[in-house]
């Protein structure tokens, strides 16, 4: 029989490295077993990716996942901000020593994540999430049992590099799975949620305080703690082995030089840093500024702390009807920089609380819109590195958090809210001018 006949009848893309061992079968046997392997071989490919689909989290999942992670460390914060007044009397301590503790749970988020956003890209991200869940956990017990104001300080800086553990991980899985708009995308509804915390978070705080004091409080964040530990072992891993730094840890600590190197990578990173930079002197400053100066209680206070922080969520929300991320981006600054000079104008002139309000509303939308664009725009550029370069991000974002906050307790308050306001403003938009002259990424 002429072999040559056999393989010119039958498909190139069914034949087979077997094949040679066939070659006797007469021709009707032969192109049957071609036609059964083919058949096998495109099962079983169909099957690995079925199997593979079925290892990856949902959308939905991760939306809600990452948004809680991403917002625990700042929910640490936000929660017991209403409880700052009585936590000074409760210690017999002044009002910067209780800044001081927001102050080194900001010290925590920004050193935490130069640790952990590096291991994530050597050791994937599911391990050191859970790592940083328990030592959430444990930290707040130590919170609970502190005999004074400095220990509290101290076991605070262990809280926020807990947080950090979400905080750097939530984007690094984004920047994992998805690219260009559809990372902005992912992220605008991330803010959604995300922004859900800060709204909740000084409500309940507030409540809580109506009935008990400020352990109440960590009481209800140690809870909290538990029940994302348990949440973060349904995470499936976005980081394939394939893809993490290879070497040894110290090989992925390396990876901040070049990093910080990439200019425009800083350009967006100091964008947001100073813009955030308004929002760190709001959050310092407004439990004294509201409950003291205009004399509201915690929970009234807690309510308006609400309000505002939704501006936040119709900020991200808007984002995405943008022709590009970085005409998104420049509305935010240049509108938060226009709200925050008519803010600083009514709080010096006393205008009213009102319309204070009111404008404390504008400037977290326009705020809204600059975290999820200047992250999407960062990471893009540094998208092999995305745990190194989430650290980055949020290290200098909160290292500049700790530097803000206790600012705003020296001297009059009134006047250093509005220096440090207009400051950060002025530095966000110097950046942007300098990130609009470089050419930027597809996105």
């Amino acid at each position: 029989m002429d072999t040559g006949v056999v393989a010119k009848t039958v498909p190139q893309n069914r034949t087979s490295g077997c094949e040679r061992d066939f070659r006797a079968l007469p021709e009707q046997g032969m192109t049957e077993y071609k036609d059964i392997l083919f058949l096998f071989s495109t099962t079983a490919m169909a099957s690995e990716r079925n199997t593979t689909a079925a290892k990856m989290n949902s959308r939905l999942f991760l939306l809600i996942t990452m948004g809680m992670m991403s917002a625990f460390g700042p929910f640490v914060t936000d929660f017991y901000l209403p409880g700052l007044p009585a936590l000074a009397s409760y210690f017999g301590t002044t009002t910067s020593w209780v800044q001081l503790s927001l102050t080194s749970s900001m010290l925590g988020l920004a050193g935490g994540q130069l640790l952990i956003g590096p291991a994530s890209d050597k050791y994937g991200r599911k391990g050191p999430l859970l790592l940083s869940m328990a030592l959430f956990i444990v930290s707040t017990v130590a919170c609970l049992f502190s005999w004074n104001i400095e220990s509290f300080v101290f076991f605070r800086v262990f809280q926020g590099i807990a947080g950090a553990g979400g905080v750097v991980i939530s984007k690094s899985v984004a920047a994992d799975l998805y690219q260009g708009k559809e990372l902005n995308d992912f992220f605008s509804l991330l803010m959604v949620i995300n922004g859900l915390a800060p709204i909740i978070a000084p409500i309940v705080g507030g409540f809580v305080m109506k009935y008990t004091d400020w352990e109440g409080i960590f009481l209800i964040l140690l809870l909290v703690g538990i029940v994302l530990f348990a949440v973060s072992f349904r995470f499936r891993e976005s980081l394939p082995a394939e893809r993490r730094i290879p070497g040894s840890v110290f090989n992925s600590f390396g990876k901040f030089v070049p990093i910080l190197g990439n200019g425009r990578f800083m350009h967006y990173v100091f964008i947001q840093t100073f813009s955030m930079g308004v929002f760190f002197t709001y959050i310092a400053s407004s439990p004294f500024l509201i409950q003291d100066h205009f004399h509201l209680d915690a929970f009234a206070y807690s309510l308006c702390f609400a309000v505002n922080a939704s501006g936040m969520i119709v900020g991200s929300r808007i984002t995405p009807g943008f022709s590009s991320v970085f005409s998104a981006l420049k509305t935010g600054v240049f509108g938060l920089g226009l709200s925050s000079l008519a803010f600083v104008s009514v709080l010096v002139t006393d205008g009213g609380f009102y319309l204070l309000e009111a404008l404390l509303f504008a400037m977290m939308t326009f705020l809204g819109m600059i975290l999820p664009t200047s992250t999407s725009l960062a990471l893009t550029l540094e998208r092999k590195n995305a745990g190194g370069a989430s650290a980055i991000i949020g290290f200098f974002l909160f290292i500049f958090g700790a530097i803000v906050s206790p600012m705003t307790g020296f001297g009059s308050m009134i006047f250093s809210i509005s220096v440090m306001t207009l400051a950060c403003c002025l530095l966000a938009l110097l950046f942007l001018f300098i990130a609009g002259k470089n050419p930027r990424p597809p996105a």
